[in-house]
Parts: C-alpha cells; structure tokens; sequence
C-alpha cells in the first residue's frame, strides 16, 4: 500500500509511524507521480482544487486534504476517487484565531499597536467583548469550537445553521431567523463552509441590517461576504470587520480592503500553527489504519 504526501517534512514526520505494509512516498502534485498505484495521496495544504486535475491518468484510490474546506473539489475530482477532508486538524485552531480577532478589534489592539511607537498614553473606552451580543453563522467543527469558547466570556450566544434544532448550548435557530439576528449581534462571525447557497450570505442587503458599529468577523470562507459592499460599510463607519478570509484571495497589495477604515485583516492564516502537523500525522495515521483493515476512510465528503 503507497501513501504519498506533498513536503518532505510531512515524510520525515511519518517514518516509523506506519503500518506494517504501507509505505510513504513524496509527490507534490506537481506532474506525474511515476507511480503505479497510489491508494492514499495526500494534498499539499491549502492547495486549489484544480490541483486535482494531475489525478487525470493516474491510479489512486482516495485523497485526503490537509484543509477542511472542499469548494470546487467535485469539478476537478476524478469519477471513482475519494475525498476527504481534515476533520479534527483545523477546528480548534481556528476558533483560537477567531477569539483572537474578535478580541483585538473589541478592545482596539490595532489602535494601540500603532500609536505605541509614539509613546501615546491616551486611554479611550473600547467596545469590549463582556455583556455583548455574539450570533455565530454555521454550527459545524469551526463554529462549534468558537461557540464552546465564547460561553466563558459572558456574552449572549446567539447562533443560527441550515436548519434549527437545540444542542448542549441551547436553540440554534434556523435560516429563516438569520435576518432578525443579525440585526442583534454585536460580533456577528461567519463560520460556514462555502456553497452555492452560502455564497454572499452577507450581501448589502444583510449587511445593511446589523448594528450600527457591529463587527462583522469572516472566518469560514472569502465568498461568504459581498466584498464590495463590505468595504462601503466599513469606509462609511457603519460596521467594522475583523477577516481571516476574503474575497479575492490572494488579496492585491492595492486591494480597498488593506486600507479600510474599520477592517483588521489576516491572510488566511488561522490554520498555521506550528502544531498542525502533528496533527495531520494522526489523522493520517488514523486513515491508514482503516485502509489496511479494508475500511472506508473518515470523513469522507466525496
């Protein structure tokens, strides 16, 4: 059994964990791979879905990301290959960058960050986090994590997913109510992954309907959110933004966005800690071993 994986470090990190009878090869997706038969490749991170295009000709069983989105994947999938994506390595991280922005901009770190050079000892009042009203958009591995870390700091949780049911955190409404509730949410955070239905979930007109001063947080994927009409909010000062994810990525160095008043912006980076590959050893450790006992992967989306 061949596993290939795209870096060497990713190779290095392998060695002496795998199962007996399966061994790792490197192939970055780049070309040909050269071999006969590849039973799990294994994507490099963050790489397009048209990556997927060099598994025209080749012989491979099953492909299993590094990332946990999967737009696009089913163009550019070869008929009979499966997919799945990185359930378990993202999640955690990502909520731990998502808190990160929402603190930042709610107690005005930028602001402070760039007067520091000056010695400026003013001291306004800052929005903060405490006593706030916090609408979460998508229920899933992301927005399950940010929710769990919100409840301690004492803020109103509201959330809302494709459909509504009740969990350990109470109601989750479904997508009938997002209108009313995102005009409640102080710190609104798109946390959904990204489809036809979910594309511009945030236009102008949804966009329109939050608070005066509100934060809209992207955390889940660029298109989520109408750009255009996110920068005229944010450079009118009707709402401020805190992104991980935009649209276009990557974002032109003369991009609006970069200059906006109101938008504090990271490129993509929630994932990449120094951590996550030890973590994507045991998802790929876990994966062979259900390979070599002839079942089928996990969290397998195609």
């Amino acid at each position: 059994m061949i596993i290939t994986v795209p870096t060497t470090e990713l190779l290095e990190r392998l060695a002496g964990r795998l199962p007996e009878g399966v061994e790792a090869r490197l192939w970055a997706m780049d070309g040909p791979s050269g071999i006969e038969r590849i039973d799990l490749a294994v994507l490099p991170y963050m790489a397009p879905a048209t990556i997927l295009d060099v598994l025209d000709g080749e012989d491979v069983g099953h492909v299993q990301s590094q990332a946990l989105g999967f737009d696009k994947v089913d163009q550019h999938l070869p008929q009979g290959v499966g997919f799945s994506n990185a359930v378990g390595v993202h999640e955690d991280s990502t909520a731990e960058h998502t808190l990160a922005l929402v603190l930042a901009a709610q107690r005005d770190l930028p602001l402070f960050v760039e007067r520091q050079p000056q010695g400026s000892w003013e001291q306004p009042f800052s929005p903060g986090l405490l006593g706030r009203t916090v609408l979460v958009v998508g229920v899933g591995g992301v927005g399950g994590a940010i929710a769990h870390r919100l409840v301690p700091f004492g803020v109103e949780l509201l959330r809302s997913a494709s459909r509504g049911r009740s969990d350990e955190l109470g109601q989750v409404h479904g997508p009938e109510a997002l209108d009313e509730l995102v005009s409640q949410g102080d710190v609104v955070i798109a946390a959904l992954p990204l489809t036809e239905q979910t594309r511009h979930t945030f236009d102008a007109a949804r966009i329109a309907r939050m608070k005066p001063g509100a934060l809209l947080v992207n955390i889940g994927r660029g298109p989520l959110v109408d750009t255009d009409a996110l920068v005229q909010a944010c450079a009118e000062g009707r709402i401020r933004a805190a992104l991980d994810v935009v649209d276009p990525e990557p974002l032109p160095a003369d991009h609006p966005l970069w200059t906006t008043t109101g938008v504090l912006l990271t490129p993509h980076v929630a994932g990449r800690t120094t951590t996550m590959l030890d973590r994507v050893v045991q998802l790929l450790e876990g994966q062979l071993a259900r390979l070599v006992a002839g079942e089928e992967p996990h969290h397998r989306v195609l």
